[in-house]
């Protein structure tokens, strides 16, 4: 397991959290927990519980969201809020977290091997790591 890598306040920068450590952050009600995965995947894969879905990038055509940062800013209410970001493998996160601390958010977090995971020797993803193989909290439609 990778650890976490330091977040400085002073100087704005993606911090980085274990599964394990989002949980925990995210308990907090004053956190905004974010799946930026389509909606495809939040709703058919599975998602953690209490996160809202705003895609980064989306179905049919997978471009960016053109407005993400307008619906991340209008669901935080303030650019001061703790956001932590998750995706499929925690590689997506890293573009859009970056992307919101450009635009002047203080606080974003992203959830290191995302909500599957790494891929395996049969490229099946959920048995490497990832918020659903860890077992933590997760609903399904």
């Amino acid at each position: 397991m990778l650890p976490s890598a330091p977040h400085s306040p002073a100087h704005p920068q993606l911090g980085h959290l274990t599964p394990e450590e989002a949980l925990h952050l995210v308990a907090n009600p004053e956190t905004l927990f974010i799946d930026i995965r389509s909606e495809v995947e939040h709703f058919f894969v599975g998602s953690p519980r209490g996160v809202i879905n705003i895609p980064w990038q989306d179905a049919p055509d997978f471009e960016l969201n053109p407005d993400f940062v307008a619906d991340v800013t209008r669901a935080a209410k303030n650019k001061t809020r703790t956001i932590v970001l998750i995706c499929r493998s925690g590689h997506r996160s890293i573009d859009a977290g970056n992307r919101l601390l450009q635009e002047g958010f203080q606080s974003v977090y992203h959830v290191l091997e995302g909500f599957e995971g790494d891929r395996d020797e049969q490229h099946h993803r959920s048995s490497v790591n990832g918020w659903r193989f860890r077992g933590l909290p997760w609903v399904q439609c």
